[in-house]
């Protein structure tokens, strides 16, 4: 019985595994985790809003680089030393269009007295769209 659930889901449970949004989607999530916790840890300490928001936010890149290079685009990912640079500093570009929008958000969120919390997680939205396309598009093409 249980070989013959195991046959009927192993190929759906392959085609998920191919499916580059989702393992994006599941990258991202490692990379919110190191984000998020940073932001309120930072947050916990006293640390301004906006700040922690950028500082966690930058761990969360280091983070989203080594998922994805080794997860998600690993059959774009450069292997001759210069391209790979080249690479990785488009990464870090697509990054920081991210980050700006992630400090921007919060920012204005926090001015306008909204939660700092809720903000962010508007922000999250926000990046995260904006930096699958980026990368996608133009990163790992």
């Amino acid at each position: 019985m249980i070989q013959a659930i195991t046959g009927v889901m192993q190929p759906m449970i392959d085609r998920l595994r191919r499916m580059m949004l989702l393992r994006y989607l599941f990258a991202s999530v490692g990379a919110l985790a190191v984000d998020m916790g940073s932001f309120l840890a930072l947050l916990a300490v006293g640390m301004a809003p906006v700040l922690a928001s950028a500082a966690g936010y930058s761990l969360g890149i280091v983070a989203h680089w080594l998922l994805s290079s080794r997860a998600v685009f690993v059959d774009s990912v450069a292997e001759e030393r210069g391209a790979r640079t080249r690479q990785k500093a488009l990464f870090v570009g697509s990054a920081l269009v991210g980050l700006a929008l992630t400090t921007l958000i919060v920012g204005i969120g926090t001015a306008l007295g909204v939660d700092s919390r809720l903000s962010k997680v508007i922000a999250i939205v926000v990046s995260f769209t904006a930096t699958w396309l980026l990368r996608k598009r133009i990163v790992f093409q």
